[in-house]
């Protein structure tokens, strides 16, 4: 038998997210289980959402019509979050995603989390710090928009979005994390294994190396040169240590 995949609902707010984005995150989250459950909510009479048809189609996904019952209240916003607790309490999920930029799903994100539940989170970069920082991840949609271009389904370059070893190293949020992390979790020597490092910083924030332009974490600690490195070829695992370790003996 082979190894359990861990089962994800995906629940999509077609009003905040791209429809050129869906095949982006769905392949985001076929790296970590099976999307077993794929609903897309909107008041589908709307012609803004006509996109999203053919997509819902081709990637097997439900919709889900909500009707703008009021004109100040997103109704599609409290009947996603109804679904998402509903199903926390009715299915066996190992993990959630929402697929939007709208803070208020902030507090279903937190009681979700409350529950020891992963959950994934997509939306553009607009999106509110509040709702990125409740994910267990979060990755910004900007960077797996297909390209419109003459119909093709190519994606965009991911060069376009790449961030440089000076960009890399300007960002002090990125920076003060990874050298906490490597620093939470080294051995006496400095060294610590890059996968303890990886679980360090999923454990503690909504990071994903997607956001800057990257597949893996191990691609973003070779390209920002502040780490020494060092590759076992028996276990075939990678361990890294802060270059500032060396100037302290």
């Amino acid at each position: 038998m082979g190894e359990k995949r861990d089962l994800i609902a995906l629940f999509i707010d077609c009003d905040n997210i791209s429809h050129r984005a869906i095949e982006g995150i769905i392949k985001e989250l076929s790296r970590y289980g099976v999307v077993n459950i794929r609903q897309a909510y909107g008041n589908w009479s709307k012609e803004n959402l006509k996109n999203w048809e053919e997509k819902l189609l081709e990637y097997a996904i439900k919709p889900i019509q909500q009707f703008d019952y009021s004109k100040n209240k997103n109704a599609t916003d409290i009947l996603m979050t109804i679904d998402a607790i509903d199903m926390l309490h009715t299915k066996k999920l190992d993990a959630f995603a929402f697929a939007t930029s709208d803070s208020d799903f902030t507090p279903v994100v937190m009681r979700l989390q409350a529950e020891g539940i992963k959950v994934y989170g997509f939306g553009e970069k607009k999106t509110p710090k509040a709702l990125v920082a409740s994910c267990s991840q979060f990755v910004f949609t900007d960077n797996l928009l297909e390209s419109d271009s003459s119909g093709s389904r190519a994606k965009q370059s991911s060069k376009t979005t790449r961030k440089s070893k000076r960009e890399l190293q300007k960002d002090k949020w990125l920076v003060n994390l990874l050298q906490s992390a490597v620093e939470q979790t080294a051995d006496e020597y400095g060294w610590a294994n890059l996968a303890d490092v990886g679980t360090f910083i999923s454990n503690s924030t909504s990071f994903s190396p997607l956001n800057f332009g990257y597949k893996k974490l191990s691609s973003i600690i070779k390209e920002i040169e502040l780490f020494d490195i060092a590759f076992d070829e028996v276990s075939l695992q990678m361990s890294i240590r802060d270059k500032r370790f060396r100037e302290d003996f």
